[in-house]
């Protein structure tokens, strides 16, 4: 379960860093990037643990009401998902289309920026 949570929060950090302050991104990048402990974050701001936890606690739910708003995350998995499944179609029935296969890799290429 926590791997989950980590890999999903660094998803939704990655999609929605931007609009978070630069407390909540600094913060959410030591605990869920970095693996910093709470005191560890504490101590190089100066704050107390609870601090830090509030705040984390807090940005992971802005975070989610994001993904619940915007569907970023979700729709680049829906996109990844098909575009695997094109690659695989193309590559399995017209294995000597090089064009179609650089078209399929283009698309690859373009879900990774």
């Amino acid at each position: 379960m926590a791997i989950e949570k980590t890999n999903r929060i660094n998803a939704l950090f990655e999609f929605y860093e931007p609009l978070l302050t630069k407390k909540q991104m600094n913060y959410i990048a030591l605990y869920y990037r970095d693996d910093f402990s709470l005191g560890e974050i504490a101590e190089n701001y100066e704050v107390s643990r609870q601090a830090v936890y509030d705040n984390i606690k807090r940005t992971e739910k802005i975070l989610e009401e994001y993904e619940q708003k915007l569907h970023l995350y979700r729709d680049f998995l829906q996109q990844s998902e098909k575009t695997d499944e094109l690659l695989a179609y193309v590559t399995k029935k017209y294995p000597t289309d090089e064009k179609l296969l650089a078209l399929v890799e283009k698309l690859e290429i373009l879900e990774e920026k």
